[in-house]
């Protein structure tokens, strides 16, 4: 089985670049390994064979009255081989969305944020008269109908390429509104970052306030998550971390992996910017759906799905205010998934919290039209099938 995995880890290095100039092959790599608290073979199953083609390591945390589970597998990175890092850090992508939205029904309930007022009321001089009814509950339910902005690049290649360029929100926010509506606000869903972007603004006009101070105040400090934080204009995922990797076509013009641990994240900011661990992730898991962070109906903004259609889909609306809800194992799991390159992240349980599910897979996909087969089988493990 070792023999097998450092070969497996041999081939996947010999397409990694870091720049200009490929890494050496790794001498040696572990199997899958997990800490457990309560069997699990699933579970096992699930975290079985990394590092491979679809994933490099994966991190995992369930947690509530059904049991408690803590697994690992794959590599730190594919130079070393060494074991990946429980503890590492990794870019959340869209469950800073949770964090934000959290953030937004806390101002609503102290009286300092109306979720039905205008968005153009908070921001006159930013969002234009043509999308002046788009109110803050629709930004947070993705029922606004605000276009995305345009950004550089339209293939993996040409984003890697643009990965340290710093983006101004609120270029971004004219860019989005200086487009026709995609539909009537509140008339459909379209899942976007643009409104959670609008929405940093907001949180920082009503508070007077940096957005990032705003979140750590009411959450990070509050419930002690020591290693979650904004990077800002650093591309680099500060203190320990285990290394993403996207596979693309390389300088030589094969197909490969680079390691794209450093890339720049002012494109998301408040929709999908955070850095963080399972563990503080899962800790704020467990106080968002305990009621410690939001409370009463305003909570329930969050477990309440608009009744609209999907834009592109037509089935019916699956976001909320910060999360979204899949039936799995016949019942309702709610949470977010997020995905920046090299990472794909997702927080989840159900209603009451008897199952909490936190999971990190350096997928080398992770911004693929499917799912990463890694993260859906750790899902289907945890909660069930569809």
């Amino acid at each position: 089985m070792k023999a097998r995995t450092c070969l497996l880890v041999a081939a996947l290095v010999a397409g990694v670049t870091a720049g200009p100039s490929a890494l050496p092959a790794a001498a040696s790599a572990p199997a899958a390994s997990s800490a457990a608290q309560s069997p699990d073979p699933a579970l096992d199953a699930a975290l079985a064979g990394l590092p491979h083609a679809d994933a490099t390591a994966a991190l995992v945390r369930v947690g509530g009255k059904d049991g408690v589970r803590r697994g690992r597998s794959g590599v730190h990175d594919l130079r070393t081989g060494r074991p990946a890092d429980p503890a590492g850090r990794f870019r959340a992508g869209s469950v800073t969305k949770v964090f934000t939205a959290a953030v937004a029904l806390q101002l609503a309930a102290e009286g300092r944020l109306d979720l039905d007022r205008s968005a153009r009321s908070y921001l006159p001089e930013l969002i234009p008269a043509s999308y002046g009814t788009v109110t803050v509950r629709q930004l947070l339910d993705h029922t606004h109908g605000i276009p995305a902005p345009d950004l550089p690049g339209t293939t993996v290649e040409e984003w890697y390429a643009n990965r340290f360029q710093v983006h101004d929100t609120r270029d971004l926010v004219r860019s989005a509104t200086s487009k026709k509506p995609e539909f009537a606000p509140g008339t459909r869903q379209h899942y976007l970052n643009i409104g959670y972007q609008i929405t940093g603004l907001v949180i920082e006009r009503v508070t007077g306030d940096t957005y990032e101070r705003q979140v750590a105040r009411r959450v990070l400090r509050p419930l002690g998550l020591r290693d979650t934080y904004y990077p800002g204009t650093n591309p680099r995922i500060v203190w320990p971390h285990n290394h993403g990797y996207q596979r693309m076509r390389l300088d030589d013009g094969t197909l490969g992996l680079r390691d794209v641990s450093v890339w720049g994240a002012t494109d998301a900011w408040a929709a999908g910017d955070l850095v963080s661990t399972t563990a503080d992730l899962e800790r704020f898991t467990h106080a968002l759906f305990g009621g410690r962070l939001v409370r009463g109906s305003l909570l329930e903004e969050m477990f309440t799905l608009p009744k609209v259609t999907d834009f592109r889909s037509g089935e019916p609306a699956a976001h909320s205010v910060g999360l979204s809800m899949k039936v799995l194992g016949g019942r309702e799991v709610w949470g977010k998934t997020g995905g920046r390159w090299g990472y794909n992240t997702a927080v989840a349980a159900t209603r009451d919290g008897a199952r909490t599910l936190v999971y990190s897979v350096n997928s080398t996909d992770a911004k693929g039209r499917d799912m990463n087969e890694v993260a859906e089988d750790i899902m289907v493990a945890v909660y069930g099938r569809p």
